[in-house]
């Protein structure tokens, strides 16, 4: 066995002579566990002394229940010094600044994190995200705006959020579940997608009319557009002249590109009006040939 060097000891005493001062957080080891305090090794010239008061925030919190000897443990220096040549520190400080740090690193990453909704308040819920009191507004629980009576519902549901505001300085913490669950519908309705077939003929229902078009919602999820130009034959200023909203139509799938499906109504008129079959792709379903988008989606696992 080899002889013990001072370099054995290297980090300790450089750690030993290092000067220590207020608002540094400094890493121990839990030796002594009291009614009042908790005393930590934190391999200095003299222990750290953590008052009771001093631990945590949590009303809950219990002495000899949440903290062993043993544990490591992060604390902020309030006084070098507690009268007794003892540093002086707090747990429940450490807890903050550290809490914040990883916030605003959540912010940076945009990554998804797991929360648990604890109460429903004007506007939105709350929920606690590394001991910090964070809100999720309405407009950011679900794809779709909730209602203030049905905040309620989302109260001790676990949600995956992002963390979208980390302001330290105010205090505020604002979170978003809508991000996570916008990214796995837009997942869902690109595998979608990739089942739909240029050439399909399938029904749908105007869900909105713009200047330049008309939205068909297909079912499943998934809309596509048909342009002004692709909806008849004749010149219409706007396709609000031959289509309103709750309109049943039925169209053809021109294209896809980006994920976007782009239909034609004039395209169906066309073929008719020439006496031509209409083209299409046939799809199999229970041994009969259909053009039914639900089927096609089924058929893929929707």
């Amino acid at each position: 066995m080899s002889e013990e060097t001072m370099n054995d000891y290297k980090d300790e005493i450089e750690r030993s002579f290092r000067k220590v001062k207020e608002g540094d957080i400094l890493e121990g080891t839990v030796i002594d566990v009291s009614d009042t305090d908790v005393t930590l090794d934190l391999k200095y010239y003299t222990q750290g002394i953590i008052r009771a008061e001093d631990l945590s925030d949590d009303p809950r919190f219990n002495i000899h229940r949440d903290i062993a000897v043993g544990d490591e443990v992060s604390a902020t220096v309030i006084a070098t010094d507690d009268g007794n040549g003892n540093i002086l520190l707090s747990k429940r400080q450490a807890n903050h600044v550290l809490a914040w740090d990883k916030l605003k690193e959540y912010l940076q990453s945009g990554e998804y994190i797991d929360v648990k909704v604890s109460e429903a308040v004007k506007a939105g819920a709350v929920a606690f995200l590394e001991g910090i009191r964070g809100f999720i507004p309405a407009s950011k629980l679900d794809l779709n705006y909730v209602e203030e009576d049905a905040i309620n519902d989302f109260v001790g549901k676990t949600l995956k959020v992002k963390v979208i505001t980390a302001d330290e300085k105010a205090g505020k913490l604002v979170l978003s579940a809508r991000d996570y669950l916008k990214e796995q519908a837009d997942i869902k309705r690109a595998e979608m997608v990739s089942n739909v077939q240029v050439g399909l003929v399938t029904e749908g229902i105007v869900e909105s009319l713009q200047s330049y078009g008309a939205f068909i919602n297909l079912g499943n999820g998934l809309s596509g557009l048909v342009h002004i130009s692709q909806i008849c034959n004749q010149r219409i200023k706007h396709p609000g002249s031959v289509l309103k909203v709750g309109d049943r139509v039925k169209v053809k799938v021109t294209a896809i590109k980006d994920g976007k499906l782009s239909l034609s109504m004039k395209a169906l008129e066309e073929i008719a009006a020439t006496e031509i079959t209409e083209e299409k792709i046939e799809f199999k379903s229970d041994g009969e040939a259909t053009t039914s988008l639900a089927d096609i989606l089924k058929k893929a696992g929707f």
